[in-house]
């Protein structure tokens, strides 16, 4: 509320918040949590009504929270239990809004895709049993939001996918040249750590891996140049190439970063670093964003605060503008602009 009222803000004159705050319910509870603000400069702005199947305008500013089930202006669900099943209780799922401006009608899709339960089991395989489960997870909301119960429309999806690198290929590149130890429990035999020495240099430590632990003794490799050399390893998206579409990534890997507050460029040696956070689009939704015409900047894809402690994940931005009737040749979505 303070944020909606705040001088800094004073332009944006409507504004639609959601917030899935009703923990106590297991079946449905997400944790999600979408904010949208609308610039005064934005004249014909509507949203579409998931119950009515019809738009209506936007005025005002609305907040909805603890139970969203009730609101028929968005869709919400929760993946099913057994899509991760090593998590008791899990809370990743996805909201969806749908908007017009002017001529264009586009889907917003915030989600929360499964994480790695252990470096351990993710090392393991590559691709790791995690990116099967996110895989599974991430195409079950694409089908979703192109089924026949409502007009296709562009798609934007966002939020923290948890895509990780592919841990097997990571390791045996970065130790190359190591030695494995490898550590197992007295009791089961079962193995709980891992550590990769230098062949020579008295044997130096260069990575220790356990269930929660990846300490890999020099981090800059995963900052220098925007960690641009392990994107490589970023493979989870190729799945979806025929189906989603993201610009080039030119900031480093959004998570872990540490929350101590005095270290705002430091991972934490807890997994490793990935871009996590992402920003993906259909292809049609590409065609919305106005190309530019001269040297100047209009979309930016980044992360927010890269020297500023904003807790474990960095934010991502995607800022664009987009092309003037842009959403004509993709469907009947100027409709929606004569609906109340």
């Amino acid at each position: 509320r303070e944020l909606l009222s705040s001088d800094a803000m004073k332009d944006y004159n409507r504004a639609r918040v959601y917030l899935d705050e009703n923990y106590k319910s297991q079946e449905h509870f997400t944790a999600l949590g979408s904010f949208y603000f609308l610039h005064e400069s934005l004249k014909n702005i509507y949203q579409f009504d998931f119950k009515a199947k019809k738009y209506k305008k936007v005025t005002g500013k609305e907040i909805y929270s603890d139970t969203l089930e009730s609101t028929p202006m968005l869709e919400k669900e929760k993946f099913p239990q057994d899509y991760f099943p090593e998590c008791k209780w899990s809370r990743k799922g996805f909201i969806r809004t749908r908007w017009c401006i002017t001529d264009c009608a586009f889907d917003l899709v915030n989600i929360h895709l499964f994480h790695d339960a252990s470096n351990l089991i993710a090392w393991e395989t590559s691709p790791s049993v995690y990116s099967g489960i996110r895989h599974k997870a991430l195409g079950y909301v694409l089908d979703r939001i192109i089924d026949q119960r409502f007009e296709k429309v562009s798609y934007f999806v966002f939020g923290d996918f948890n895509f990780r690198l592919d841990a097997k290929a990571v390791v045996e590149t970065l130790c190359a040249k190591a030695t494995m130890q490898t550590i197992r429990a007295a009791d089961t035999n079962e193995v709980v750590k891992l550590i990769f020495r230098e062949s020579d240099n008295d044997r130096k430590v260069m990575l220790q891996l356990e269930k929660k632990l990846f300490d890999y003794f020099n981090q800059d490799v995963f900052r220098d140049n925007n960690g641009t050399a392990l994107l490589e390893f970023d493979r989870e998206l190729s799945v979806f190439k025929d189906r989603l579409y993201e610009l080039d990534i030119s900031f480093p890997p959004s998570y872990p970063y540490s929350e101590d507050s005095n270290q705002g460029r430091q991972y934490m040696n807890t997994r490793c670093p990935a871009w996590c956070d992402r920003i993906l689009m259909s292809h049609s939704a590409k065609e919305l964003i106005l190309k530019s015409e001269n040297d100047e900047k209009i979309v930016i894809y980044d992360h927010i605060g890269p020297n500023v402690c904003m807790g474990d994940h960095k934010p991502v931005f995607l800022s664009f503008r987009i092309a003037a009737g842009a959403g004509k040749p993709i469907a009947n979505v100027h409709k929606c602009c004569v609906v109340q």
